[in-house]
């Protein structure tokens, strides 16, 4: 059983003058163990000697399309081997892939293109966009171009993640560790060689960040594309999966599960479960711990931005229930009041972050400006550390709803609800849900001439015109009418005071 200390973990920060450039490390692995399995998803198996051939010729194939040093490379694709292949092959080329949902509607996908302006749209065929070149994944590559080795090349920037920004536009950021990483190394315990099992969108940053840490390290991927409770649990015990990240959604299916059910699969092999991306409820924490032991449970706080970020294993949390962890090494936190004060021990306010090589030194943003105190900065969450330094979330800032593990912005959302033309305005705020841990909930004010419409073909109709607009986890799953205004006359919302109405008849 792995007992590695959280502070001794390989951080996803390595000097630029370690490491391998990127685009070689298939080669690397490939030279050691050729015939070792790199990737599996399904029935198909790709070994290290395939995966760098096949990333070659991908690369060669972007490269015809122009691509060539630093150039933002946008990825809108659905977990798969392709998916890989793609980000090797970007990184051969020394240029940075921008990863995306691949099911955004045009017009989202649109915004990011025009914010990013990439070189290539690497997409299916069906969903290429006016103006952009495009290499579409499910048309063959040239069997023609050479699968040799590429000239060495290192990307200043490995990776450009979107985000939806809460003013309801598009953020992309970027993250500045430059495309080098050691073979030795893996990311949060990862161990050289290790079967790692992947079942969240390779579009969100701690999939695409920690499989592709996996594959730095030798890993073998098991790549179930699309997660499900019963799969996962049958591919870790196929496969002898040593570390695998979830997000408490998953979890959460995994144990509504009949017991008969998931208590008939050798999990043994298990030697790390982290849990991230959304506040993970305490009792389901209680029973993952009870169920697979507090050495194997471990959780992260922190954002895509790095500027900090804090771990803890089982075995701490059950000295500090509810506790996120401590601030790792690199980055040192506070919590600060409204007016900028420290606060002490046991007050709640806002978790800020600096990293130790200074504020803007991991990231930046595309599209967006950083929330910031001096040269503090901050996710928008609140908080409260305790006498030991460990740190307790109450709660995402009031704007941002956290749905599946997915950051939801409600301006966003809100904007395309107004956009319909029988709607006046209208509030999105997260509300609980057992399965999600918040779902999105939008209180519309219909327009003058909308009203006395029947509620239930308006409710219709506004999801139809959404679903043209947003990608479906950004839908609402509830939609109340209201025929009160949103805004008060200075044009501010507040969407705690709405959501917190509605507490009672919801946890009733």
């Amino acid at each position: 059983m792995s007992t590695f200390p959280a502070h001794e973990w390989v951080n996803t920060v390595l000097p630029a003058s370690d490491g391998i450039p990127m685009g070689l490390l298939p080669a690397w692995h490939a030279a050691r163990t050729p015939r070792r399995a790199a990737i599996t998803e399904g029935d198909l198996t790709v070994d290290w000697t395939g995966l760098e051939a096949r990333a070659n010729r991908r690369a060669r194939a972007l490269q015809a399309l122009g691509v060539g040093q630093d150039d933002f490379v946008t990825i809108a694709l659905p977990n798969s081997v392709a998916f890989y292949e793609t980000a090797f092959a970007v990184w051969k080329l020394g240029a940075v892939p921008n990863v995306v949902s691949p099911k955004l509607p045009a017009a989202e996908l649109d915004a990011i293109l025009e914010l990013v302006r990439p070189r290539v749209l690497v997409c299916l065929r069906a969903a290429a966009r006016p103006g952009v070149p495009v290499h579409a994944v499910d048309e063959p590559v040239d069997a023609s171009l050479s699968a040799e080795p590429l000239p060495e090349r290192v990307s200043t920037y490995w990776k450009a993640l979107a985000s939806g920004g809460s003013t309801g536009r598009p953020k992309i950021i970027v993250d500045h560790m430059p495309s080098r990483w050691d073979p030795a190394a893996g990311a949060l315990g990862q161990q050289a060689g290790w079967t790692v099992l992947s079942p969240g969108p390779l579009y969100h940053n701690a999939p695409f960040s920690f499989m592709h840490c996996a594959l730095f390290a030798g890993c073998h991927v098991i790549e179930m594309g699309r997660f499900d409770a019963l799969r996962a649990l049958e591919l870790i015990e196929k496969h002898r999966v040593q570390w695998v990240n979830f997000v408490p959604t998953m979890m959460h299916r995994i144990w509504r599960l009949p017991d008969e059910q998931r208590n008939a699969f050798d999990l043994s092999s298990l030697e790390i479960v982290f849990h991230m991306a959304s506040a993970c409820p305490v009792w389901l924490k209680e029973r993952w711990i009870e169920w697979l032991g507090p050495e194997r449970i471990w959780e992260l706080y922190g954002g895509t931005e790095r500027q900090g970020r804090t771990v803890l294993s089982g075995v701490e949390w059950l000295q500090h229930k509810g506790s996120v962890g401590r601030v790792s090494p690199g980055a040192r936190l506070v919590v600060l009041d409204e007016q900028g004060r420290e606060c002490p021990p046991g007050e709640i306010g806002e978790i800020y972050f600096l990293p130790d090589t200074g504020r803007n030194s991991t990231y930046h943003y595309l599209g967006a400006e950083a929330r910031a105190h001096g040269e503090w900065e901050s996710l928008g969450d609140l908080g409260h550390l305790d006498a030991d330094g460990y740190l307790y979330l109450s709660d995402r800032r009031t704007d941002l709803v956290i749905s599946g593990g997915a950051n939801i912005y409600p301006a966003e959302v809100e904007a395309a609800i107004d956009a319909h033309p029988q709607v006046q305005t209208s509030a999105v705020i997260g509300l609980p849900d057992d399965d999600l841990g918040q779902r999105v909930h939008a209180i519309v004010q219909p327009a003058a001439d909308a009203l006395g419409t029947d509620e239930d073909a308006l409710r219709a109709s506004i999801l139809d015109f959404l679903a043209t607009r947003l990608v479906r986890y950004k839908i609402p799953r509830s939609i109340e009418f209201s025929s009160e205004p949103m805004r008060d006359d200075a044009g501010k919302m507040r969407r705690a005071a709405l959501r917190a109405a509605r507490l009672p008849r919801t946890e009733t």
